[in-house]
């Protein structure tokens, strides 16, 4: 079932993955096909917080979080970054290290652009200056209602928030399926909804004896996405 008309899905998702369609075929060449992705294993990181900031990566296939480390080394999930986005250009355009980390959150295959590189076509290409500039805005607004929701939302609001936008992330491309599986571990579920693992597994019990949703392992599948929108209290 889409999410048209029931939550503002568009205000918890990044638009990098439009970014590159502006480019000539020869400036895409340029930046992607010739580097080729790299192959990176679940939990395999792809940089962390405070490197100096070499260049930036395309995701060609898999799925990526973007975190950084409590006082505790708990992970706090910023964002979960899909399938043709890009990560990493924030340090590179403000010739800054690192600001977080980011590590696969399941097999993926990464491409790695240099910043000479991308410095090079962005300074030749007007269209894609303007729409990262337009990416950065989006990204800016959804990370102020990221905060401003999530820290004014009970447990199991967060929750189904999260379970929301991690239902969108895991729909396959060209699929609009009722039968999303979202594969990911409790542990990863607790820190992008900012709570502790035991309550995590608590409310996924109550959300399928309410008939939202079911588990398998750690297979999440939304059965019911109207009553999980309800769940959400997002107004």
């Amino acid at each position: 079932m889409s999410l048209s008309g029931l939550f503002p899905i568009d205000q918890w998702n990044f638009n990098t993955r439009s970014v590159l369609n502006v480019l000539s075929e020869e400036d895409y060449a340029f930046l992607i096909s010739r580097h080729g992705p790299q192959k990176y294993q679940k939990g395999e990181i792809i940089f962390k917080e405070g490197m100096v900031a070499s260049g930036i990566y395309f995701i060609y296939s898999g799925k990526v979080k973007k975190y950084k480390l409590d006082r505790d080394e708990r992970e706090q999930i910023i964002y979960v970054a899909n399938q043709g986005e890009l990560i990493g250009y924030h340090a590179v355009l403000s010739e800054e290290r690192y600001s977080d980390s980011a590590a696969a959150l399941e097999e993926s295959m990464i491409s790695f652009i240099p910043k000479d590189d991308f410095f090079s076509v962005l300074n030749r290409s007007f269209p894609l200056a303007h729409r990262l500039l337009k990416a950065l805005s989006h990204e800016f607004a959804v990370l102020a209602n990221n905060i401003s929701v999530m820290s004014q939302r009970t447990a199991a609001e967060r929750l189904a928030i999260a379970l929301i936008v991690l239902r969108e992330k895991f729909k396959p491309e060209h699929e609009d399926s009722s039968e999303i599986v979202i594969d990911i571990s409790r542990t990863d579920l607790a820190n992008i909804a900012g709570l502790a693992k035991e309550n995590v597994i608590r409310l996924l019990k109550e959300f399928k004896s309410e008939g939202i949703l079911t588990t398998d392992g750690r297979k999440i599948t939304v059965q019911d996405v109207k009553k999980l929108v309800a769940r959400s209290n997002y107004k």
